[in-house]
């Protein structure tokens, strides 16, 4: 483990929030990776969903979330965001959702491109649920970050 002291508690052990006051401001950037798995059938009635088109209210569901991020985790700075972005790969056994954040502040945007990403599998869920209760929302992961002092991050495929 790289930095084996979480950056969440005190020295008493009691959880804190981190204090980035003495941080530089530095362009920042994350992207986060959901999968909400489902049957052929619940694929093939996406494009004919009486309640909507679920990638678009789930596109807007994740980029909303991201904007709250601080609001739902609690030690979460609130940030200025930049851009935030909720994309859609249709494949044939589900979806893959790919949520891009962007800031210039004194912390990243790891937990608001994965809250994206997260709610935006949630409202496809929510939104297909009528046609089939065993969807599945898996592997929500940071695929990369950039920025601040730690640099860059990406996530080595899986082999």
């Amino acid at each position: 483990m790289k930095n084996s002291k979480l950056s969440h508690y005190d020295q008493s052990g009691a959880a804190s929030m981190v204090d980035v006051s003495g941080k530089p401001i530095s362009s920042r950037s994350a992207t986060a990776r959901a999968y909400v798995s489902m049957p052929a059938d619940v694929m093939a009635a996406i494009p004919h969903n009486t309640k909507g088109d679920p990638l678009e209210v789930a596109r807007i569901a994740g980029i909303s979330a991201a904007k709250k991020t601080s609001e739902l985790i609690p030690l979460c700075h609130q940030l200025p965001l930049s851009h935030v972005a909720v994309e859609f790969r249709l494949e044939k056994a589900g979806i893959e959702i790919t949520a891009k954040a962007r800031t210039v502040a004194q912390t990243g945007v790891e937990m608001e491109a994965m809250t994206a990403a997260a709610v935006a599998a949630l409202t496809i869920y929510d939104m297909t649920k009528a046609l089939n209760k065993a969807i599945e929302i898996r592997e929500i992961y940071l695929l990369e970050k950039t920025g601040g002092k730690s640099g860059t991050f990406r996530r080595t495929p899986a082999k």
